[in-house]
């Protein structure tokens, strides 16, 4: 019976979405992480309806979709994700969604290009955003894509990439100069899980996460005292939390360090897998950036 009456809401959520669609003449468009909404709504704008299943804070690697997903994602007429098995759990969901148009955005990215890994079931790094030259390929492919569903709008959708191109052009340059004024040997980044290594790539880091690529892989009591030894041999001043993962494995590897006669700070929060709240420079991709790389470098120093 319950499941009767969940078909019957879902049916009618979708009855009225449609509804509003012929409306207001737009198409709907469901997107996972917050990094791809951002994106996404910087490209189409007010031309499209939009909405975004995850908020600031969530974890894609564990996400389970709600009831209110489903109904949203059954209504969507373009779907954009990550892709590289980052959001694990709505996989099975989307290869269900027969008819719809699905993209994963990493399918702009040449993959002889992307970090593999041999422990993660993609065996590619799906954290792709935290490379500004792969985002500005998601760009290019989300206008693309939003131009070729609504063809009478691409002038609109290619004028409003090449602007944020140049946005993302002035964030590379700006973080560069800011990275610049940490020396090399002080360039090391410990955090909760591996999402940072396409920051590393580009930025010329060392880093090193406490879980592995996908937080649904938990650290042992050997990966933390293993950390917490090379943290002393290489004089890491500050390790650093993240938004969406508990902050409780940091201040294990805080406490290892300490019970070693050793002493390292926690530098800050910063954001991995999702966005600041909606509403704050954070809560954008620039600004996210921007924090992250002002809060690494001024706890590195």
């Amino acid at each position: 019976m319950k499941k009767i009456l969940i078909i019957l809401l879902l049916s009618t959520v979708c009855m009225s979405c449609k509804e509003e669609k012929k409306t207001n003449g737009k198409l709907n468009i469901v997107t996972t992480t917050t990094m791809i909404t951002d994106l996404v709504k910087n490209i189409g704008g007010d031309h499209i309806n939009l909405q975004g299943l995850m908020g600031s804070g969530v974890d894609p690697h564990l996400y389970k979709a709600s009831e209110g997903d489903v109904a949203k994602l059954s209504n969507a007429d373009i779907i954009f994700y990550n892709g590289l098995h980052l959001e694990g759990k709505l996989v099975e969901v989307f290869e269900k969604m027969k008819n719809k148009k699905t993209i994963a955005i990493s399918d702009a990215l040449d993959k002889s290009t992307l970090i593999g890994s041999e422990y993660f079931a993609s065996n590619y790094d799906p954290h792709i955003w935290f490379d500004i030259n792969y985002w500005k390929q998601a760009t290019e492919f989300v206008v693309k894509t939003l131009s070729e569903a609504i063809p009478e709008q691409k002038t609109t959708f290619e004028t409003n990439g090449n602007v944020y191109i140049e946005k993302l052009n002035a964030l590379k340059n700006k973080l560069e100069q800011t990275i610049s004024s940490l020396p090399n040997e002080q360039r090391i980044l410990v955090t909760a899980h591996d999402a940072f290594n396409y920051f590393g790539k580009a930025f010329d880091f060392e880093v090193v996460g406490l879980q592995g690529l996908s937080t649904a892989t938990e650290a042992g009591v050997k990966d933390v005292q293993k950390l917490s030894a090379f943290i002393i041999e290489n004089k890491v001043k500050a390790i650093f939390v993240e938004s969406s993962v508990p902050k409780r494995t940091i201040e294990a590897l805080q406490a290892a360090v300490k019970s070693k006669g050793h002493e390292v700070t926690i530098g800050g929060t910063l954001y991995s897998d999702a966005l600041g709240d909606a509403g704050t420079i954070e809560g954008t991709y620039i600004g996210m950036f921007e924090y992250n790389v002002n809060t690494i470098v001024n706890a590195l120093k």
